[in-house]
């Protein structure tokens, strides 16, 4: 279902960029996604998506509080973003999809953010996991019971810019929980966080995760087709016309 989207291209395109001891920094990953946005801009790409694990990194977008921020050493950098939201947490254990796709005008965020949405809960049906959205909260959750609050399995962070996507959606797998003790994630005090591993009890790897994200992510944003690259150079090598002028 396109959920009312409507792409400029029918198929997308996943590049993987990096995972376990290839996992990319974060700042070298935005740089990454700014190359490839500016070729997308220039209709010199398909639409595309980049799938990554992060060497561990706390990002805070537009919104973060001064208290939702780590105290004294985190143990990973901090580093101030340009999407929405507010802090959240990256790195090994986690899947990072950065869609970079064109959205025709006018442009409906809410249907992007559902769609995100829709693609990690349909990942998360796959290992017999009911997630829910939350009125009021992005993102992808299990829903508390028996007193225990809602757990955060999937954050969303999205930007729009010049009619094409960046940064998106982080899936928990098997990472360590722990990394959020130090934050406020996404400014949310009175819910928790969790994993794939943590709600099934068996481990669940980027691994595993990563094609099923691909088909629902494909499926929930309305693309007829879609391909797998295992490296990123093909679209770095299409040269925006900015780039020869």
């Amino acid at each position: 279902m396109r959920r009312n989207l409507d792409y400029v291209t029918d198929e997308l395109v996943y590049a993987h960029a990096g995972f376990g001891d290839r996992a990319v920094d974060y700042v070298a990953g935005w740089d990454l996604q700014r190359a490839v946005h500016a070729r997308r801009v220039q209709d010199v790409l398909p639409d595309c998506c980049l799938l990554l694990e992060h060497q561990p990194v706390y990002t805070a977008g537009k919104r973060t509080a001064a208290g939702d921020r780590p105290f004294g050493d985190p143990g990973a950098p901090v580093i101030d973003v340009d999407r929405g939201g507010k802090i959240t947490w990256h790195g090994p254990g986690q899947l990072t999809a950065y869609p970079i796709i064109e959205l025709r005008q006018p442009v409906d965020v809410v249907a992007y953010v559902r769609a995100l949405e829709e693609a990690m809960i349909g990942v998360c049906a796959e290992f017999g996991l009911k997630a829910v959205r939350v009125e009021g909260r992005s993102g992808t959750w299990i829903p508390g019971s028996g007193g225990e609050p809602d757990r955060k399995v999937g954050a969303i962070g999205a930007r729009v810019a010049r009619g094409v996507t960046m940064h998106g959606l982080a899936l928990n797998c098997d990472c360590d929980l722990s990394w959020y003790d130090r934050i406020v994630p996404c400014g949310i005090r009175d819910a928790g966080t969790t994993s794939l591993t943590a709600e099934t009890g068996i481990r669940v790897s980027v691994a595993d995760v990563t094609p099923l994200l691909e088909r629902h992510l494909a499926a929930a944003l309305g693309y007829r087709t879609w391909r797998r690259m295992h490296t990123v150079e093909p679209l770095l090598a299409a040269v925006p016309e900015s780039a020869t002028a």
